[in-house]
């Protein structure tokens, strides 16, 4: 179960307090060969920039495998569900997709990353749905230049 459903609710109006504001950072979430060879042969990409090592040293500049900036996108979920707090009442969220969604620097294998999250918009489109947008930055540690950032759009839905 992911954590986000053990913290207590928040109250839509609290929620809506929170826009314009840092709502907090993820952990640091490994992104190792691994997760990186299964995640291709989930979406059949295995190109050799993500899944050969001794190739990816010797022909690209990043000296190593790199994640799909794909995968790094996806790793937004889990990061969201530590740090966005769940509305009272809601009954689902859905993605409702991005506004922005820029891969800045490359993701090499071995490495953390984690995501800083900004609540932008927060706003009700019928009684029982809310628009949320959240600006997202996802680090890597060590590195000076993020992974990704992005305006991401999600449809909050109440009873």
């Amino acid at each position: 179960m992911n954590e986000v459903w053990k913290k207590p609710p928040v109250s839509l109006e609290a929620y809506q307090k929170m826009v314009g504001h840092e709502v907090g950072v993820s952990s640091w979430h490994l992104v190792d060969q691994n997760r990186i060879n299964v995640y291709a042969d989930v979406i059949e990409d295995h190109q050799f920039i993500h899944i050969d090592p001794e190739r990816a040293k010797k022909e690209t500049a990043f000296g190593t495998t790199v994640a799909h900036g794909f995968l790094t996108m996806s790793l937004l979920s889990i990061m969201s569900y530590e740090v966005m707090p769940v509305i009272e009442g809601t009954t689902m969220g859905v993605n409702y997709g991005f506004d922005k969604l820029r891969f800045i620097s490359p993701v090499k294998a071995g490495s953390r990353v984690r995501g800083r999250f900004t609540l932008a918009e927060a706003k009700l489109r019928k009684p029982t749905e809310l628009l949320s947008r959240t600006n997202v930055t996802v680090e890597i540690d060590g590195e000076d230049k993020p992974a990704l950032v992005a305006d991401w759009i999600g449809l909050i839905y109440f009873a």
